[in-house]
């Protein structure tokens, strides 16, 4: 494959069209992470569900306020979220010592070994799939991507 064009839509790109890329990009990032989360465990949870659990694990406790803010959604829809979660025992709510009127939520462990158990189905799913779909060239070609993608993190 042409290194300046990549297929798009169908079509071919050139590597100055930006705009096609990301498009093509955010499309198939977006195909590929749902197709990893459809095999992870049955526990059902909403992907903003997982995105707070996620959140949580990551950066530690946080009120709903905070949550709402970081995410930028509502409050509301962040409540509706961490009670189905707090139900479900994946995340606690603990007082806050600096303003023992807010709740601060924390995930527990059985919330911690739900994002294990869907980050280890999913790893597993995407290692199946690029060993027995691509053959050596198109890995090394991956890999060399991957560099690439790291550096629009930047």
């Amino acid at each position: 494959m042409d290194e300046e064009a990549v297929a798009v839509g169908g079509e071919a790109a050139t590597g100055s069209d930006a705009a096609a890329l990301a498009d093509e990009l955010q499309f198939l990032v977006g195909a590929l992470v749902r197709q990893v989360r459809a095999v992870s465990p049955a526990r059902e949870v909403t992907l903003s569900q997982v995105s707070l659990l996620k959140r949580l694990d990551r950066e530690g406790p946080h009120t709903v306020a905070d949550l709402a803010r970081l995410d930028k959604i509502t409050h509301q829809s962040v409540a509706v979220s961490v009670a189905g979660l707090v139900d479900r025992g994946l995340v606690r709510r603990t007082p806050d010592p600096d303003d023992r009127r807010r709740k601060l939520l924390a995930i527990t462990d059985d919330g911690k070994r739900l994002l294990a158990e869907r980050r280890d189905a999913g790893h597993e799913n995407l290692t199946d799939a690029i060993a027995g779909r691509l053959d050596d060239a198109e890995r090394t070609q991956l890999s060399q991507t991957l560099v690439l993608l790291r550096r629009l993190l930047d």
